[in-house]
């Protein structure tokens, strides 16, 4: 069946056809590194990670090439390097690391290539000078400003009217501009803040000048696919189209345009203000990343997504139920993507009908006798969770957990077990009660068997 995305750009539904398809493009608006990542944070990061599976799946893991880029120079880097008292290369460095940490948790693979915005000023000035040279940005006061008014496109693909845009985005009201809704290219440095040297003088890029260099650089003129946030249609990315179209002599930008919703928390918007801001380290403190993932994947990516406490135990049960099924079925090697469960990603990354198909799977496995049989339904239901990044754990692990308390529970189970068969069950109860206290499930199986797993 072909992909089918929801483009932005178009407003509807398209048939995706890469450009070459031995080398397909995705680039995706990555962190600014200035604080924890937080659960807004890591919706973009699991979707399009689901994305990258696919696009490997259907190329081939070589022809694929995925751009994630880390912003590391930005005025909010500044302000917390200030506020934190630290150096701006130690905050950044900290805070990327957490980031790759926290990602790594919730199950993403790397991407193919991550580029810094700092090792990338010499292309970054290169596109400004492109800019000039073709008139379509000047300098001002120190800095370089993009003139919106040269691109008669400017707007498409937010489709907001020039008042809505200007009215919709922070423009900074300054007198060097020529027209309000232009926007900085390249601004001075004072000496206290990061600078490189420029034909206009020691300074640092704006941030969407950054992306639009670096896709250029890891990804070439044209490339198929870019994604983010809805938050960052209007104005970032539609200021990378500008400029990067601008820049190279009226040639396409990206191809296709995914966005993600938008992640409240218990009904609300996150925010400071609010006290609701939960980042992905806080989650994965109280949840395993596996969990956090699968409960993103139960909203469709367009969609809304409210973040509670609901949606993490129905996460945690679905889990645990494919697991316990997976710790009954033979091991076999790697199976094929069930045809459903493929339909269903392959219409717009449709994740909470492929979670449908990952649950017929499991009725059918469950309902499975023969070792074959068995054998094939497990095999297919991992290489199908593969694509959404779930279901790749051994289920012992999964139910149980890599601790040092296991020969513990498992003594306590002998235990109790010789007190059932003494007949003594109060005491068999008074250690199952225990069990259950510090989260141990027990499940007694026919012949004297007891199964046990953790509940959170």
């Amino acid at each position: 069946m072909p992909l089918y995305l929801y483009n932005t750009a178009t407003r509807r539904k398209e048939r995706f056809e890469p450009i070459d398809p031995n080398d397909v493009r995705m680039y995706v608006c990555g962190p600014t590194v200035y604080d924890f990542a937080h659960i807004g944070n890591a919706r973009p990061e699991i979707v399009f990670d689901v994305l990258f599976r696919l696009l490997r799946h259907r190329y081939g893991e070589g022809h694929v090439r995925y751009a994630r880029n880390i912003t590391d120079i930005d005025d909010k880097i500044n302000a917390a390097a200030t506020a934190n008292r630290e150096s701006i290369r130690d905050l950044t460095t900290r805070t990327a690391r957490a980031f790759h940490e926290d990602v790594a948790a919730l199950g993403c693979l790397p991407p193919t290539v991550e580029p810094r915005a700092t090792e990338h000023i010499p292309q970054i000035i290169r596109m400004i000078e492109a800019l000039i040279a073709s008139q379509h940005a000047y300098r001002a006061d120190g800095h370089v400003l993009f003139r919106v008014a040269s691109d008669p496109d400017y707007g498409k693909l937010s489709g907001r009217s020039r008042d809505e845009m200007i009215a919709g985005a922070r423009v900074e009201v300054a007198p060097y501009k020529a027209d309000p809704a232009d926007f900085v290219l390249w601004k001075p440095s004072p000496p206290d803040l990061p600078g490189w040297d420029s034909p206009w003088g020691r300074g640092r890029p704006g941030w969407h000048i950054e992306c639009s260099a670096m896709s250029e650089t890891h990804l070439g003129w044209t490339f198929d696919i870019h994604g983010g946030g809805l938050d960052l249609i209007f104005p970032h990315h539609e200021n990378e189209i500008a400029q990067s179209v601008s820049a190279h002599n009226g040639r396409p930008f990206a191809r296709y345009w995914l966005h993600n919703g938008f992640v409240t928390v218990d009904g609300e918007k996150m925010a400071k203000s609010v006290g609701n801001v939960r980042t992905i380290r806080e989650v994965l403190a109280e949840v395993p990343g596996e969990v956090a993932r699968y409960a993103v994947l139960m909203s469709h990516y367009r969609d809304p997504l409210d973040w509670n406490d609901e949606r993490l135990i129905q996460a945690k049960h679905a889990l645990d139920r494919y697991y316990l099924a997976l710790r009954h079925a033979p091991d076999g090697t790697s199976g094929d993507v069930s045809p459903e469960f493929l339909t269903a990603l392959e219409d717009d990354l449709n994740t909470p009908q492929a979670q449908a198909a990952l649950h017929e799977m499991l009725n059918d496995l469950n309902k499975a006798t023969g070792t074959a049989e068995k054998t094939r339904l497990a095999s297919e239901l991992r290489a199908s969770g593969a694509l959404l990044g779930v279901l790749q754990q051994a289920p012992e692990v999964w139910l149980k957990g890599a601790t040092g308390e296991t020969a513990d529970i498992d003594a306590l189970i002998d235990a109790r077990l010789r007190a059932r068969q003494a007949k003594n069950f109060a005491e068999a109860d008074r250690i199952r009660a225990e069990l259950a206290v510090r989260g141990i499930l027990l499940e007694d199986k026919p012949g004297g068997k007891t199964e046990w797993r953790r509940a959170v």
